[in-house]
């Protein structure tokens, strides 16, 4: 999660105009968007496209999938079982590779279907 900076800056808007209030709210509205964006843009560089992710769709089980594309600001992942989803990157998260140690060919149970 984000840290939320707290700043003891005081700014007297008691003198400002209708006009000038309106103004202010539209560049406050439109820095928070910029900023929003960056912070967007960065979770979504964590990430690479056709690696394995995973999220929690809310009243769903966990979703496994391949992040396939960057959107504005959503990635779109496709899920195990064919699904396309739309999700934002603070929702995602890496798949983690669990290796195994290959003695025998009788011994591994688990098949590499990527060769990768």
């Amino acid at each position: 999660m984000r840290q939320k900076k707290k700043y003891t800056m005081t700014i007297n808007i008691d003198n400002l105009s209708e006009e000038e209030l309106i103004e202010l709210n539209h560049k406050i509205v439109e820095r928070l968007k910029f900023l929003e964006t960056m912070h967007t843009h960065h979770e979504m560089m964590q990430f690479i496209p056709g690696e394995q992710v995973t999220f929690e769709p809310p009243g769903r089980e966990r979703q496994i999938g391949t992040l396939v594309r960057f959107n504005k600001k959503t990635v779109t992942i496709i899920t195990e079982s064919g699904q396309k989803w739309n999700v934002s990157p603070h929702f995602i998260s890496k798949v983690k590779n669990i290796k195994t140690k290959k003695h025998s060919k009788k011994q591994s149970k688990v098949i590499d279907l990527h060769g990768k």
